[in-house]
């Protein structure tokens, strides 16, 4: 389901133009992952690169990407964004399943927390069939992105083989045929970004256009400067109680690529 190489670029690139922003920004709303002042549960997994706090291969990334979030803050109106906690920066390779979806799995079958772990091992062990070359994939910032209901950075590949990798990952999730068995199944194409502020209640009073403008400003700062480039080179199954708490295990199946 995912898109070759140079379409996923193409596609990521038009939603950093100021056009698109113009048009993103009329139609968000508010996240049910943030209500009265604080992030809710919404429970559920996901595959994702190690938390900033613990990825120590993306310090530097991660510190600039904190500062960017900072700044935003100082020009966003702060009763339009929630933001999230820097310590949770991380980008997600594949959702899995979350919120009524995952209660409603877990209240049915006892078991489903050992059986995605269990399925997700063997989702590890046919990527490793692909015999892709044992190299980190490296992905380069490209711009703010509007989402429905989140600000977001938005990420493309620096070569082939770093895309390459990533769809591999992700098919070796989403055709697991025990997978499928629990409910989960691929729900959108691959948009590769990590989540800096959830829009809030007040995001009426938002006005679009300085909004538009600030994100154009500050995506024309990073074509001047030097790529900033997020490595990596584990990935690992977290189950997570909200949008800011990805729980660590000794027992979370992980693949270094």
């Amino acid at each position: 389901m995912d898109e070759t190489y140079q379409t996923y670029i193409n596609r990521v690139a038009r939603l950093t133009i100021p056009d698109t922003y113009q048009t993103q920004l009329q139609n968000i709303q508010k996240s049910p992952k943030f209500q009265g002042g604080k992030f809710v549960a919404f429970p559920g997994y996901s595959v994702l690169t190690p938390p900033y706090t613990e990825d120590s291969l993306n310090g530097e990334f991660y510190h600039d990407l904190e500062t960017i979030q900072q700044q935003l803050s100082q020009q966003i109106e702060s009763d339009m964004v929630a933001w999230v906690p820097p310590d949770s920066f991380h980008l997600t390779l594949a959702d899995l399943i979350w919120d009524k979806s995952y209660k409603e799995a877990v209240q049915d079958n006892p078991n489903f927390d050992n059986q995605i772990k269990v399925c997700m091992k063997e989702s590890f062990k046919n990527y490793q069939k692909a015999d892709l070359e044992k190299k980190e994939a490296k992905w380069q910032l490209l711009g703010l992105l509007v989402f429905p209901r989140a600000l977001v950075v938005g990420l493309v590949p620096c070569d082939e083989l770093s895309y390459e990798k990533i769809v591999e990952l992700r098919r070796s999730i989403y055709q697991n045929v025990d997978l499928m068995a629990l409910g989960i199944e691929q729900q959108y194409y691959f948009t590769a970004h990590i989540t800096l502020g959830y829009f809030k209640e007040n995001i009426s009073n938002l006005n679009q256009d300085h909004c538009a403008s600030i994100l154009t400003s500050f995506n024309d700062k990073w074509l001047e400067a030097d790529p900033q480039v997020l490595t990596i080179r584990q990935v690992e199954l977290r189950k997570f109680e909200d949008m800011t708490n990805f729980l660590p295990g000794n027992d979370n199946p992980r693949l270094e690529l």
